[in-house]
C-alpha cells in the first residue's frame, strides 16, 4: 500500500462490530461459501497500531529462504501444458494463463508458476474459484506470510489483507481529487528486513468500468539506463520507509514516525539471476552516502524511468474472480481509482516474504541473459 502521505499519520483503529459499509454481494457469497464468520463484522481491524519499536521487532532477524522458482523446470512443462492458453500481454511484462484453477495446482506447478512470475513479473488468472483459505495456503507455499499490524484482514485469517477501497473512502474521505493511497507507483512492504516476494491479489468484486491496475518492469527499467549510468547506481543502497507511521514509545510526543530499512537500489532475483531496478517514488526516501540534493536528482530520474516508459508496463482490466500474482522484487504497481467509488471493488491480498535484497555486480540484465542485448546495452 502507498504511504500515509495519503492516509492519516496515525489512526487509533478499533475493532468493527458490524458491517457498516455494505459488503458487496459477490464478496459476501465468496466469504460465506468459505465458512468465514461475519457475525462480528467485516473486516477484522487490529485493536490499535503498534509502537515503532514493536513493528521494528516484527521479523527482525534473518530467515532462511529458498525461492520456489529455483526448484522449477526452466521449460515449465507441467504448468504450461495444463493450461488451455498462455497469453503474453506485452513483450516485457505480463502473462495470462487460461484454463487453470490456482487451488488445484500441484507443488511442481507452484514451483513453475513462481519461476514464470519471476520471469514475466506478473501473471494473471481469470474465473478463479478461490477461497481466502486456499489463497493463504498458496502464499505459504512460497514463503512466510506477512501479517500487517494495521491493515484490516479477513476474520480468522491473519495474513489475508482486505483490499476494499470503500474503507478508505469511508475512513479517510477518498475522492476524485484525493484518491485512495494505492493510486501511487509503489512496491509492497519495502520496510521489511526481508521484503515482499510474490503478492497475490484476488478480486471477487470489480467495477464495470475502471479500477485497472498497472505494473512496470524493474528488469526493463534497469535496461533503459545507459551502461555508464548503471555504474553510478550499482552497489548503492537507499533508505526505504513504511507505508504507515507509528508512535515512538520512548518519545510519543515527537509524533508519528516511519519504519526505515536500507536495501540496494539494484537487486538480483534469485530465480532468474537478472538485475532489476529496485526503487519506488512512494517509499524510497534517500540514497545512502549522497547529499539530499544529489539523491533527489538521481532518484527522481529513476522514478521517471520506471513510471513514464509505457513500453515496459502492462495494464490489467479486472473481471470478477480474477487473480494477479506479481513479484515485488522486480516490479512496481499502481491501482487506478478512476471509478471514484461509484461501484464496489473488493479483494483479498496475500504477500509471501522473500530474501534479503542482494546485489551481484556480475549478474546480467534480462536482455543480456536472453540474448536480446544490442551494442548500446
Amino acid at each position: 500500500m502507498a504511504p500515509s502521505a495519503i492516509l492519516p499519520e496515525f489512526v487509533d483503529v478499533v475493532p468493527q462490530k458490524k458491517d457498516n459499509l455494505g459488503l458487496p454481494g459477490p464478496a459476501r457469497a465468496r466469504l460465506e461459501k468459505a465458512g468465514v464468520d461475519l457475525s462480528e463484522g467485516y473486516p477484522y481491524r487490529p485493536d490499535r497500531p503498534l509502537y515503532l519499536q514493536d513493528v521494528y521487532a516484527l521479523r527482525d532477524y534473518d530467515r532462511e529462504y529458498t525461492d520456489a522458482g529455483t526448484r522449477a523446470d526452466p521449460k515449465k512443462q507441467e504448468l504450461l501444458s495444463a493450461a488451455k492458453e498462455v497469453k503474453h500481454l506485452t513483450a516485457h511484462i505480463g502473462t495470462e494463463i487460461v484454463g487453470l484453477q490456482l487451488k488445484d495446482l500441484t507443488d511442481q506447478q507452484k514451483d513453475e508458476l513462481a519461476l514464470l512470475i519471476a520471469e514475466r513479473s506478473v501473471v494473471f488468472f481469470r474465473d478463479q474459484d478461490l477461497s481466502p483459505q486456499r489463497q493463504l495456503e498458496l502464499g505459504e507455499y512460497w514463503g512466510e506470510i506477512e501479517v500487517h499490524p494495521q491493515v484490516p484482514h479477513v476474520p480468522g485469517l491473519p495474513g489475508t489483507s482486505v483490499i476494499w477501497p470503500d474503507i478508505f473512502r469511508a475512513d479517510f474521505g477518498a475522492s476524485f481529487r484525493k484518491p485512495v493511497g494505492t493510486q501511487n507507483w509503489h512496491t509492497d512492504l519495502v520496510h521489511e528486513r526481508q521484503p515482499a516476494g510474490i503478492t497475490h491479489l484476488h478480486n471477487d468484486t470489480v467495477p464495470s468500468i475502471g479500477g485497472d491496475t498497472l505494473w512496470s518492469s524493474g528488469y526493463s527499467a534497469y535496461e533503459k539506463l545507459s551502461p555508464e549510468f548503471r555504474k553510478i547506481i550499482d552497489g548503492r543502497s537507499a533508505v526505504f520507509r513504511s507505508a504507515h507511521t507509528y508512535l515512538d514509545r520512548e518519545n510519543p510526543n515527537a509524533g508519528p514516525k516511519y519504519i526505515e530499512r536500507t536495501h540496494p537500489i539494484v537487486r538480483v532475483h534469485p530465480a532468474t539471476g537478472w538485475k532489476s531496478l529496485f526503487v519506488n517514488r512512494a517509499m524510497t526516501d534517500r540514497i545512502v552516502g549522497l547529499d539530499k540534493a544529489e539523491s533527489d536528482v538521481i532518484l527522481g530520474y529513476l522514478f521517471k524511468v520506471y513510471e513514464s516508459n509505457v513500453d515496459i508496463q502492462v495494464r490489467f482490466k479486472w473481471t470478477p474472480g480474477s487473480s494477479a500474482l506479481w513479484d515485488n522484487r522486480v516490479t512496481m504497481h499502481n491501482a487506478s481509482y478512476d471509478y471514484g467509488g461509484l461501484e464496489p471493488r473488493h479483494g483479498t491480498r496475500v504477500v509471501s516474504l522473500a530474501e534479503k535484497p542482494l546485489f551481484k555486480a556480475d549478474a546480467p540484465t534480462r536482455r543480456q541473459a536472453l540474448g536480446l542485448a544490442g551494442e548500446d546495452d
